[in-house]
């Protein structure tokens, strides 16, 4: 089979339990709630990169992409977007026919 072989990957104590409880609260993002898929899916040895992106709808490079940020900068940069540079967007509340 093709591809890089995936590293063993290694989860710490106290973000496990994070992510369990993350995965529970039903109030977060799926974007977020994925990207704890993954990494306790990447933890827990899966056959393959490729199996587990079947397994959370997601890509391969998006697999690869969220394990090296955690083990790279830690849970908060793979779960979490980094900031946007620019102007924040600013919307307008549309004016009625009484103004």
């Amino acid at each position: 089979m093709a591809g890089r072989k995936p590293d063993k990957f290694k989860l710490k104590p106290k973000d496990k339990v994070f992510l369990h409880k993350l995965l529970r609260d039903g109030q977060t993002p799926l974007r977020v709630a994925r990207r704890a898929q993954i990494l306790l899916g990447r933890a827990h040895d899966r056959p393959g990169v490729g199996s587990l992106g079947q397994t959370v709808d997601q890509d391969r490079s998006t697999i690869w992409r969220v394990g090296e940020r955690y083990q790279q900068y830690g849970l908060q940069a793979a779960l979490y977007d980094a900031p946007r540079s620019g102007r924040p967007r600013v919307f307008f509340q549309a004016r009625t026919q009484a103004d």
